[in-house]
């Protein structure tokens, strides 16, 4: 057969090349990898059973290659048989590489085992089988094995495919049966091998395993299904049904058996619940007698698991299914429904995002559980109580497939998240759908015909768009609607905003605009009366206490009646399109609180009006009403009954505890009396802090708001009572433009625009007040925490002694046996804990030298000995004991007396310098005694030291020695040591120098040291039996104990305590390393839990998302030049000189071994370690296997062991092998590391980038097996009907020898990214694979550090720890260091904000604010509690987008809440360009915007107290509005200048005797320029930096920071917060922002600035720019005052820096040449066309297209709002037309209708021009030209008559300019938004070009500054200065990078590849 194959096809095979060509998307790979270790990753998606046959053929290929042959011809035959017609896409090309490939193989490969290929592959069978299967259970490990049969399987269906059955040998059908009989019992695995053979891993023989297996295969009593087993057959092997064959063996199969879940997902949670359960059982037990789970342990995690479940039922008022027989064993009944929850969860996919959903199911399959329980119970006649058993997908099919259907269809209405949110449901509508009874109409099997999954539209057919919006009748939303509209902030935080207005309104009354507006009624609403005080004649606080004025004061109560009104209609209108889902109790409610509420607000200003005396107008008519009742007046009943629900509410804000109770009870009376409180919902009950959390936040609250309020009412309010006053006194009539209100009182419009801009810094100052508390709080709590102790290697040295006994306390588990004993026995205790804190600490040492942090030198002095028995001092590491020996060598030389006590009081004043004589004495002493051989030398010796010892015990040391000798002494010594380090081929030369040396020293010592020196030599000789001369002494020496390890590393420590001769205060030099070791022996002293022993620890994996990042860099990628001519290694090597030296020196070191090839791949992986890459963060992870298998050492290994060191570990093989194997088990137990690469599987069949990306994840499975990678793999699967559709799958799998290795499938009801974002969808398809009771959520751009790791432990009992309250944390709040700081000033900018809000920021909002939420990475979760409620983040598209912070909100709305610990950090990278800044900081803005309209903002907003809703609004969403509300400000106030001066106020009003005498208008007005700056919010980093770096490194930083223009920086991110924020709420069009992590920086271009910043910075730029110049032009107050320049000074600075502020801080923005490329570039972009496939990058009219996207999808709320805003434009023509000289100072109307006409004229010649120029520019030319002379000659006519006739004046034509620009820009905002209805009335296109000369003008006054500034080349030099100071600090040669002009005096040597200096 084999043979005939190759018949099929003459002639030579076609290249490789060729077939490439034919199909690329096929056959990929680097040219240096053959294609044999490639082809398996060829294979189509349909023929995926091909891929093991391929993997097979090149695993047998350098054996055998003519078996490799046969097995991929086997391979093209069962493709034939799959797709014979090849309409699976990409199999026609598979099958032709695959042919042309054998045809090939056929003609070169030859049989060798046998004459004919018959032959041939069953011999090879025959012996694969005795060489690798028959006795290879005894000695080969269950992965190995699973591989083997594997192997096996595929080559005897190869036998079959090449031989007929009936010539197979007897031998080989034995072979095969005896495989098929063993892989039945053997598959691959992932953490237990449950079913393989093998040796048998340590972690199977642990007893906590062993009971739970016991526990979970206990079948007992379950009543077993019927199976339908087809009949074997004896002739076909592989027919055998294995899986069908098993009978049922534990709670799992028997569940899925049942209900019909999937193989692959019951083998997952089988693992899942074994390691939970084993995890939860140890740490209550003891290891002696263990023998079977307790059942408290089983009810502890049913409490866990079903604790959502069990709240769900009684929220509903059903009963729990959760039923148990008498009958039957109870620890089985729980197991069964755990392990059914489990198994559910394990296969929902997207539907886990649904937890009351999943709770439905439970509910309905646990009754189904019961029932069959029942019956096998109560048995009837026949078998009628064995179930029939369900295939593997009935589970999927039947019940998550339908609800994903569902899912499906809603999203294809969202279109791609550009719809509105209330036109479709997301997945927390359908959550919620099961919130309520509605649910159960579902039934059970789910009925699909019910509403739910029926929808009222058609279906699109399948030739239709997927994401065009469905037609028809949409469903509604469940119990909210995301409306876009800023009254959401109102709606959610009501009270905050009624507390300000009241408060507000307490300190002013704005009577005198009510007399404005109604004549003879200005008593009726005293609205805004903070400055009722204020307004009153005493204009003191006290006079609340008048009569009056606290009459006009309880007015408030009528301002509350008519806010709480507002609240109760917009809980009606955006709530209208949820209203057919909501409850009638819920519509109920919302029509009587708005009919209350209207009441209330009719009820009381009737009331009110009987306060009032001799009332006029309209309040005498109430009057008459309100009159007095009984001698009380009704108003105080009115508001007394108006405020007894507030006055409850207090009294319950005062008892958390019975108001958490209530909001929590099901009884029908709490629930009726809450019903009128709050709505009733699942989630936000009982929320409430204990006391003594409320007592903590309360009082930061009230300190802040009396702040505030005072602040407001001193310097905002009453400064302008008085100016007020006078202007509503004056009249004004001589207006200078044409007033539509002339008779207007009060100068209402002047009021307005001075009163506007304080009112809104009013609102928004309470951020700034919430700054400098937080900062102040924070300061306090991080110095008691006992943060920055620590923070200098002085510091590290003044405390190192206290070191050891504190990381004993702190990261070793204590015993009661310990602490009894800690005071009797302080010294052994004190060299024990030296000696197991030596060990961590040695590893971390050796970790940072591993990563080049430091050099071997460093690593030396800093090594602890693990041992310190061998001397009788503490031996310290050698940086502390640098520079003591020469110094005492020096003090002892010197000394001037007799007196040895003199002396050695000076030694032993210094504690480090006593121990370092005493071990260096010791250490010389042990070191000579063991080399020498001869006893007499040895006798010498010791008579030596005994004369030494003697006369320090007599005082006569000083008497005896001479201290003069000991300086050549020490000469001799450091030569002696150096020739013992040395390595020589030569043992007899090396003998020899050694034996010279040492006689040398021998001689020193008796003849120049010791005085009586003589007299040893003469005793020895009198007692030595050969009698030789001394000269001859010490000549024989053990020259083969310099291979010694213990002894080299004793040699190594005293030659550096000897040769050190300066400080080693310096030592780590690198700063990172000092970093890292100072917050390591910092956190030691930090408060932080008892760590657990290792075994009795929470369990705990880490879960990391991956989609496209980089893996690792390649060499290619290393040695890319830019466009500078700069690589990626060279700038690292200048950036981190001194870690590539050390890299240089580890990678050369002979020791090593490393290779040519090896060097590469360590240079990919030294680069790839400084970016942020997924190799660094999987290396990081890895370090917590690494500590747990060192705290496993430490705790079983024993002292003695512990004493050898974890690393010289000197213990038999077979103790050692047991203590690394059960190290590992342990380290698998409690530790799984999944990374989620979504499209790893598609990356392995790409090429380019992708290919490099999956060999790289590949070789990191490789490098560290227990990692795991989790994927979507997409198959295409032939129906019946012989059509394809795909399939997808969740797969994990992990490294194996070469390739990876599937260990779990699990099918997919479809795709489950198409649902949601990206990233949680990414997580929530692998979270399933992760195990133990904690789960670290880690980013991509993380590290961690194998001392961090070391706490880990620690941490995790944070979830044990008790607390104040019932309550235990939910999410462990870690702190984070930034990494990317030392790139440029920006990223330390970046890198020093981000440091700020991730400490001192998260800490307040821990304690005591108790409102931290989950804001990324690397927060650690309460896994069991979340996989319950809904997972670690949610997922709807757009709403969702910042996915990881609703992981907070959902966790604290279910009753949990996030603390914050800092004794922990992880590492974290940011983005480092201002391009890439920006980028994330729209992304995280339009992610506020989004979270202003969502559900879970509401419901925390309402349901929160008043003071932990403040706390909740200042530092989510409201911080955005803050800012918003900032730049506002200052819009309101040019504005309102600008209504002004254009309409003669300013003039008439301000330059008044009485107005301009005044300063306090000038002070009020002067402060909103003080929170516009907002230089107060730098203030918590100020004060994070002095903690941890003390406070006069934090101002210098500070100072520095300034200098480097960060203001500038800040104050355009502020521009960018602000556009995206406020956009995303009106308009939507939020997305994910992919920023990018490279560090390379780079130059951008001016277009590609220009068309980031347009909309967001330029364009408001520039309206604020002539908003100034317009200002400045007309305006004449204040010129003369001092803070006049101070008020438009920081308006000025906003211009500028919103304008300029990408170029100032773009590399080489200012170089001249790369600015001609950028103006040649942007000229071509402009003038480019767009159209359909042309990206906004290539053309601006593509660009523009897309800038006007959010438009497209927004509602006519939206574009009215637009259309609105653009007026304020025409605001300059009506304004500047007025003052024109040519208009004569005419207030006529028809001025301003003239310019109209000017202005359409012009706009029209510019149509006929660009009309001419389109039509008649080609064909017509002369026409052309002659057209435009004569428009030339008209305009020059025309302005000649204008300047002549009309006294139209140069000034004139600047001031239209000013006036007509902005008018035209209204043009185009207006044609924008009417964008349909133009392109119908054909106006589009004009608009468009008009668009287009906007944009050129705005780009020529952007470029114009640029060009100017590039001439000069000192201007370059200083923005590199400033961009790059930090990085000059630490030797970066910027200039050098940014020109690529390396530096000559350096050159890298590429054969030895170091650094030379030339």
């Amino acid at each position: 057969m084999a043979s005939s194959s190759r018949s099929k096809a003459e002639g030579p095979p076609r290249s490789m090349s060729r077939k490439m060509t034919k199909a690329p998307s096929i056959i990929r790979g680097p040219q240096d990898e053959e294609i044999s270790t490639v082809d398996s990753d060829l294979v189509p998606s349909s023929l995926a059973p091909i891929v093991p046959i391929l993997r097979v053929a090149n695993e047998v290929e350098k054996d055998n290659p003519r078996v490799a042959y046969l097995c991929r011809f086997h391979a093209f035959e069962k493709t034939h048989n799959m797709d014979p017609v090849s309409n699976g896409r990409g199999v026609r090309q598979f099958k032709t590489y695959l042919l042309h490939r054998l045809e090939k193989e056929g003609a070169e490969t030859k049989p060798q085992l046998a004459p004919i290929d018959k032959i041939e592959i069953q011999t090879y069978y025959q012996q694969y089988y005795e060489r690798h299967i028959k006795d290879a259970e005894y000695t080969e490990r269950p992965e190995r094995m699973a591989k083997i049969y594997q192997m096996a399987s595929v080559l005897y269906d190869v036998v079959r495919t090449v031989v007929p059955s009936e010539k197979i040998h007897d031998q080989t059908k034995k072979y095969a049966k005896e495989v098929l009989r063993r892989q039945a019992q053997s598959e691959h695995y992932n953490i237990l091998p449950l079913f393989a053979t093998g040796i048998k891993p340590a972690i199977m023989e642990l007893p906590e395993i062993k009971a739970a297996l016991q526990a979970i295969r206990n079948v007992n009593n379950l009543p077993m299904p019927r199976t339908h087993r087809e009949t074997d057959k004896q002739d076909n092997i592989s027919a055998m049904p294995v899986e069908e064959a098993r009978s049922i063996t534990d709670i799992m199969e028997w569940l899925s058996s049942i209900f019909g879940f999937q193989k692959g997902n019951v083998a997952n949670q089988r693992e899942h619940l074994i390691l939970l359960l084993a995890n939860m059982d140890i740490r209550h037990k003891h290891l002696n007698g263990y023998t079977q789970l307790d059942l408290e342990t089983i009810i502890q995690l049913s409490n866990k698991m079903f604790k959502n479940y069990r709240s769900w039922c009684n929220y509903l008022r059903c009963k729990q299914n959760l039923e148990f027989l008498q009958n039957l064993d109870r620890q089985q009944s729980l197991l069964i429904y755990i392990a059914l929850y489990l198994l559910i969860w394990g296969e929902a996919s997207n539907i886990r995002f649904m937890p009351e959903c999943i709770c439905y199911i439970f509910h309905q399959m646990a009754n189904e559980v019961y029932g069959i329980l029942y019956r096998n119970v109560h048995p009837v006649s026949g078998d009628t109580n064995q179930e029939v058993a369900r295939d593997d997908e009935t589970f999927l099919r039947e019940v998550i497939t339908p609800l994903y259907q569902v899912l499906r269809k809603e999203v294809r209405r969202n279109n791609g998240g550009d719809a509105s949110h209330s036109t479709w449901r997301n997945y927390d509508d359908l959550n919620e759908y099961f919130w309520s009874e509605k649910c159960f109409r579902l039934k059970w099997p789910l009925d699909l015909k019910d509403g739910f999954f029926v929808q009222l539209d058609e279906v699109q057919p399948a030739s239709e768009r997927a994401s065009q919006v469905l037609a028809g009748k949409q469903k509604p939303k469940t119990n909210f609607v995301e409306v876009r509209t800023f009254w959401h902030l109102y709606r959610s935080f009501d009270r905050m905003w009624i507390f300000f207005i009241l408060a507000l309104q307490v300190f002013f009354n704005l009577n005198l605009i009510l007399k404005i507006l109604l004549v003879n009624a200005s008593h009726l609403f005293p609205f805004q009366a903070m400055i009722i005080i204020a307004w009153s004649p005493n204009g003191t606080i006290l006079a609340i206490f008048e009569g009056d004025v606290f009459r006009n004061v309880l007015s408030i109560f009528i301002t509350y009646a008519f806010l709480n009104l507002l609240r109760a209609t917009l809980d009606i209108i955006l709530s209208l399109n949820a209203w057919r889902s909501m409850r009638f109790s819920q519509i109920l409610r919302y029509i009587l609180k708005f009919v209350t509420a209207a009441a209330w607000a009719v009820v009381l200003p009737i009331g009110y009006s009987g306060l009032k005396q001799n009332p006029t107008g309209i309040l005498r008519f109430f009057n008459s009403w309100g009159r007095d009742w009984r001698g009380t007046p009704f108003y105080y009943y009115a508001i007394t009954i108006y405020m007894i629900p507030n006055f409850l509410a207090s009294i319950f804000f005062c008892v958390p505890y019975i108001r958490r109770t209530m909001e929590r009870s099901s009884l029908w009376p709490i629930t009726l009396l809450m019903w009128w409180a709050q709505p009733k919902l699942y989630v936000g009950r009982g929320m409430h802090e204990d006391m003594f959390s409320l007592l903590k936040y309360t009082q930061f609250w009230i300190m802040l708001l009396i702040s505030k309020l005072a602040f407001s009412y001193y310097v905002e309010i009453a400064p302008l009572i008085i100016p007020t006053k006078a202007i509503m006194s004056l009249h004004v009539s001589n207006y200078q433009w044409h007033e539509f209100f002339p008779r207007l009182t009060s100068n209402i419009g002047v009021i307005i625009a001075i009163w506007a801009p304080i009112i809104l810094v009013y609102f928004m100052d309470a951020q700034i007040w919430y700054a400098i508390f937080s900062t102040l709080f924070g300061g306090i709590y991080g110095a008691f925490s006992h943060l920055g102790e620590i923070r200098t290697l002085g510091m590290l040295r003044s405390r190192f002694d206290a070191v050891p006994s504190a990381f004993s306390e702190h990261l070793l588990p204590s015993s009661k046996d310990e602490d009894s004993t800690r005071t009797e026995q302080d010294k052994s205790r004190e060299r024990r804990n030296i000696a197991f804190f030596s060990q961590v600490w040695n590893e971390f040492i050796h970790t940072m030298r591993m990563e080049d942090l430091i050099s071997n030198s460093d690593r030396d002095l800093l090594l602890v000995p693990y041992s310190s028995n061998d001397v009788s001092v503490v031996q310290w590491p050698p940086f502390l004991l640098a520079s003591k020996i020469p110094i005492a060598l020096d003090m002892a030389k010197d000394f001037i007396g007799r007196n040895d006590a003199d002396l050695f009081k000076k030694i032993k004043s210094d504690p480090y310098m006593h121990s370092a004589v005493i071990e260096c004495y010791e250490t010389l002493r042990d070191i000579i005694y063991g080399l020498l051989e001869d006893p007499v030398d040895r006798s010498v010796v010791w008579e030596i030291c005994y004369e030494v010892e003697r006369c320090l015990q007599q005082h006569t040391f000083l008497a005896k020695f001479r201290m003069s000798g000991l300086p050549s002494l020490s000469e001799k010594l450091e030569k002696f040591l150096s020739l013992l380090l040395k390595e020589y081929g030569n043992d007899e030369m090396h003998k020899s120098q050694i034996i010279n040396v040492l006689q040398d020293i021998m001689e020193i010592v008796t003849v120049d040291v010791m005085i009586n020196g003589k007299e040893i030599y003469d005793r020895i000789n009198v007692h030595s039996k050969d009698n030789k001369n001394e000269k001859q002494r010490f000549e024989k020496i053990n020259i083969s104990i310099t291979r010694d390890t213990s002894l080299i590393e004793k040699v190594v420590r005293l030659y550096l305590l000897l040769t050190v001769k300066e400080s080693a205060i310096n030592v780590p030099s690198n700063l990172e390393a000092r970093r890292r070791i100072t917050f390591f022996a910092n956190s030691l002293f930090m408060n932080m839990p008892a760590a657990p022993k290792v075994r009795k620890m929470l369990s705990f994996s880490i879960l990391t998302p991956y989609y496209k990042e980089n893996v690792m860099y390649s060499m290619e990628e290393l040695n890319k030049e830019n466009e500078d001519g700069v690589t990626t290694l060279f700038y690292l090597q200048k950036i981190y000189p001194d870690e590539w030296i050390n890299f240089q020196d580890r990678i050369n070191d002979p020791k090593n071994e490393y290779k040519d090839k090896d060097k590469d791949e360590q240079k990919r992986l030294w680069v790839s370690y400084r970016g942020q890459t997924l190799a660094r963060t999987v290396r990081g992870m890895m370090y917590h296997r690494l500590a747990l298998e060192l705290q496993y050492f430490l705790e079983f290994a024993g002292d003695s062991a512990v004493y050898s060191g974890y690393r010289t570990i000197d213990l038999p093989e077979d103790e050692r092998r047991a203590i690394s194997d059960g190290a590992q088990a342990l380290a698998d137990l409690k530790f799984t590391y999944v990374v989620s690469c979504q499209i790893y599987g598609t990356q392995r069949k790409s090429s380019g980038f992708e290919r490099s990306c999956y060999n790289n994840i590949l070789s990191l499975m490789l490098t560290y097996p227990s990692l795991r990678v989790a994927y979507i793999d997409e198959r295409e699967e032939t129906k019946n009907d012989g059509s394809s559709h795909k399939v997808y799958y969740s797969v994990l799998v992990k490294g194996g020898e070469d390739l990876d290795e599937e260990i779990y499938r699990i099918k997919l009801p479809g795709p489950p990214t198409e649902i949601g974002e990206g990233k949680p969808e990414n997580q929530n398809h692998a979270i399933i694979f992760t195990r133990g009771e904690a789960l670290q959520t880690i980013d991509m751009n993380q590290d961690n550090y194998f001392e961090e790791a070391f706490k880990m432990r620690n941490v995790l009992e944070e979830f044990q720890k008790h607390r104040y309250g019932s309550r235990k944390p939910t999410i462990l709040g870690l702190r984070e260091h930034i990494f990317t700081g030392s790139v440029s000033s920006l990223a330390w900018f970046m890198s020093n904000q981000e440091t700020s809000f991730v400490t001192i920021g998260q800490r307040v909002l821990a304690n005591p604010l108790r409102v931290r939420f989950h804001y990324g990475h690397p927060d650690i979760f309460d896994r069991l509690f979340h996989i319950t409620r809904g997972g670690i983040s949610k997922a709807s598209k757009r709403i969702n987008l910042s996915e990881d912070i609703f992981a907070g909100y959902n966790s604290t709305l279910r009753g949990g809440y996030v603390t914050h610990h800092e004794y922990i950090q992880v590492g974290k990278g940011r983005d480092v360009g201002m391009n890439q800044i920006s980028m994330f900081e729209a992304k995280v803005a339009n992610g506020n915007g989004e979270q202003t309209l969502c559900r879970d903002v509401f419901r925390l907003g309402r349901r929160f107290d008043f003071y932990r809703m403040l706390s909740f609004y200042f530092t989510t969403v409201g911080f955005y509005f803050s800012s918003m509300v900032t730049v506002l400000t200052v819009y309101v106030f040019l504005y309102g200048r600008l209504y002004m001066v254009m309409s003669g106020l300013e003039r008439e009003i301000l330059e008044n005797p009485r107005i301009n005498q005044s300063k306090d208008l000038e002070k009020a007005l002067a402060s909103q320029s003080v929170f516009q700056l907002g230089v107060l919010l730098v203030l918590p980093m100020v004060m994070e930096i002095g903690l941890e770096k003390g406070f006069r490194s934090a101002i210098g930083d500070f100072i520095i920071m300034q200098l480097q223009l960060a203001s500038v920086f800040f104050t355009f991110q502020l521009g960018t917060k602000v556009h995206f924020f406020g956009r995303t709420i009106l308009h939507g069009g939020s997305k994910y922002r992919a920023t990018g992590r490279g560090f390379v920086v780079f130059h951008a271009k001016f277009g590609d600035n220009y068309r980031l910043y347009s909309r967001s910075h330029f364009v408001k730029g520039l309206e604020l720019f002539i908003l100034l110049i317009v200002y400045e032009a007309y305006g004449t107050s204040y010129r003369s005052s001092s803070l006049y320049l101070f008020i438009t000074m920081s308006m000025w600075f906003l211009v500028v820096s919103w304008l300029f502020a990408p170029f100032i801080f773009n590399p080489s923005g200012f170089d001249w040449q790369k600015t001609v490329d950028d103006w040649s570039d942007w000229k071509r972009w402009m003038g480019n066309r767009g159209g359909i496939g042309i990206s906004p990058d290539k053309s601006w009219e593509s660009w523009w297209d897309e800038e006007q996207e959010h438009l497209k999808h927004t509602n006519i709320r939206g574009r009215m709002l637009e259309i609105i805003l653009a007026f304020r434009f025409f605001i300059y023509q009506y304004g500047i037309v007025y003052h024109l000289d040519i208009s004569h100072h005419s207030k006529n109307l028809l001025v301003y209708g003239l310019s109209w006409l000017v202005m359409l004229t012009v706009l029209l010649v510019l149509k006929m021009v660009s009309m001419g120029r389109r039509r008649f520019g080609t064909d017509f030319q002369l026409m052309f030209r002659i057209l435009k002379a004569l428009l030339f000659l008209g305009f020059i006519s025309v302005m000649t008559v204008l300047f002549v006739v009309c006294n139209l004046t140069v000034s004139d034509l600047l001031a239209c300019t000013l006036a007509f620009l902005p008018s035209g820009w209204a043009i185009i905002l207006i044609g924008q938004a009417c964008r349909p209805l133009l392109k119908w009335l054909g106006f589009w296109a004009s608009i468009m070009e008009l668009g287009r000369a906007y944009e050129y003008i705005m780009g020529v006054i952007l470029f114009t500054p640029i060009a100017i500034l590039s001439w000069f080349p000192f201007v370059l030099e200083f923005q590199t200065r400033l961009l790059f100071n930090q990085a000059f600090s630490r030797g970066l040669q910027i200039s050098m990078i940014l020109t690529g002009r390396k530096d000559r005096d350096f050159v890298i040597d590429q054969s030895s590849n170091s650094l030379k200096q030339t």
